[in-house]
């Protein structure tokens, strides 16, 4: 069987691939609060499992997750490991960087947290003007296109019933679904239209959820990674079959 990940090949493996090959997928993630019912890591392993199933199916390389993220607006939940954006970015950044020295120059970030998006996206800009072509994808906007009558809004929250449905599919032993609960957000006293206040998710709620998670189930999370994976993948393949110079920044007017 043909390896796919990069941490289970040898250096002799990789070289054969990298030199036939311009792509690679690399997840990301955080270790941050997802209620009490979620796993810490929920986030680093939605994005592990997505991008390894979504290498696979497209026949390009994947690297291990980056686990740590941007969080520091949970820290008030224990267990919570917080990264700067600055230093997130970097670490993402070298990363790409190591990959372009052996000839990558399309890099698919499966990104499992909202919070590292301003970061990826800033990178991906930057990383461009060098001649590397960053995408960045997150599974719960294409879900909530491709699937809008799977779950309700208030399901699709942080650490709702979406999200906890992907846990009990992709690794239930790490699931107490007799913990999970529903939560009403708060609205902060300062909060009036048009204004963004400086809150963490303490404001908002007690327990960490954002809604309702108590409706989760294995089969809509098995449903939702299908259809996630599957249109992952059609991004992935455009991009392999992609010419890089068609990716760069147009020339001035």
């Amino acid at each position: 069987m043909l390896k796919i990940l990069l941490h289970e090949m040898s250096w002799a493996e990789a070289k054969g691939y990298f030199l036939k090959n311009d792509i690679a997928i690399l997840p990301v993630g955080s270790n941050e609060q997802h209620g009490p019912q979620n796993p810490l890591g929920t986030d680093h392993l939605i994005a592990k499992a997505i991008a390894e199933e979504t290498a696979k199916r497209a026949g390009v390389i994947c690297l291990q997750v980056i686990p740590f993220g941007v969080s520091s607006h949970h820290k008030q939940f224990w267990g919570t490991i917080f990264i700067s954006p600055k230093t997130f970015k970097n670490y993402v950044k070298e990363t790409c960087l190591a990959l372009n020295y052996y000839g990558i120059q399309k890099i698919v970030i499966v990104n499992g947290h909202g919070g590292n998006l301003h970061a990826l996206t800033e990178l991906a800009r930057e990383l461009r003007e060098k001649g590397i072509f960053i995408s960045v994808f997150q599974w719960w906007p294409a879900a909530s296109k491709l699937l809008p009558d799977l779950f309700k809004p208030e399901e699709r929250g942080h650490a709702g019933a979406e999200e906890t449905s992907m846990n009990l599919a992709l690794h239930p032993q790490t699931v107490n679904m007799k913990k999970a609960v529903n939560e009403e957000t708060r609205k902060h006293k300062m909060q009036t239209e048009g204004v963004t206040l400086p809150l963490d998710t303490a404001d908002y709620t007690s327990l960490g959820v954002f809604g309702i998670s108590k409706t989760a189930s294995a089969k809509k999370g098995k449903k939702v990674f299908e259809v996630v994976v599957d249109e992952l993948v059609k991004h992935v393949k455009l991009l392999k079959n992609a010419k890089i110079e068609d990716l760069m920044q147009k020339p001035k007017a």
